[in-house]
């Protein structure tokens, strides 16, 4: 444990700072699952309202540095094509 009060400080604020960081990346990773889940049961429209959902989350998780830019990037654009083709595919009967 840290002796000078400032630095006590900061150890406090990094414990604080790894549960907020934990906390968006497991709820980013909730909402990637429920989205999946939606796109099996061949809802569309639904999934394109939690695309937006996922993707604000994933763009906030960028912006506080939880993601960097790339992998950010590179999760919604996955999701986006998943949803694209998903609708350029021909419905099931």
């Amino acid at each position: 444990m840290a002796n000078i009060k400032s630095a006590k400080k900061q150890a406090k604020q990094n414990v604080v700072r790894q549960a907020q960081n934990q906390s968006r990346r497991t709820e980013i990773k909730t909402l990637t699952k429920k989205l999946l889940e939606i796109l099996e049961g061949d809802d569309l429209a639904s999934a394109k309202e939690m695309l937006k959902v996922v993707e604000s989350k994933i763009a906030r998780a960028k912006c506080k540095k939880v993601l960097k830019k790339n992998t950010a990037s590179r999760k919604i654009s996955t999701l986006a094509r998943k949803i694209a083709a998903k609708a350029a595919a021909p419905a099931k009967k």
